[in-house]
């Protein structure tokens, strides 16, 4: 039985081969700092998108969209204020927050754009 560890890794790598086939492109994977954690920093055309990809089996609490929070919104802008002063690069690019919900390994990732806003 594969861990939660394992089965968000698995997540994260169905995700970004859906979201590559949608013609973004990855620039970073798994962006950690004290603040939070980023799961995939893409871009799209010449937009800075930060993922957040959620897996969740159930919909016994509101599924994998609901899970995220206004705390873990919170995490995710702290998380992009450091990416962006760490990378000036990254400043250039319009920026959104994404969000790609699984309800498990097999069916089609859900893709929300623009999930919320900093």
């Amino acid at each position: 039985m594969p861990t939660r560890k394992e089965l968000g890794d698995q997540g994260e790598q169905q995700a970004l081969v859906f979201l590559t086939a949608q013609r973004l492109v990855l620039l970073e994977r798994n962006y950690r700092c004290a603040g939070g954690e980023i799961d995939l920093v893409m871009r799209d055309g010449e937009v800075l998108v930060l993922i957040e990809v959620r897996l969740r089996h159930s919909d016994h609490y509101g599924g994998a969209a609901a899970s995220v929070t206004a705390s873990k919104q919170r995490r995710l802008i702290t998380a992009a204020g450091k990416l962006l002063q760490q990378r000036p690069a990254y400043r250039r690019y319009r920026m959104r927050f994404d969000l790609v919900a699984l309800s498990d390994l097999h069916a089609t990732p859900q893709w929300i754009k623009d999930a919320f806003r900093a």
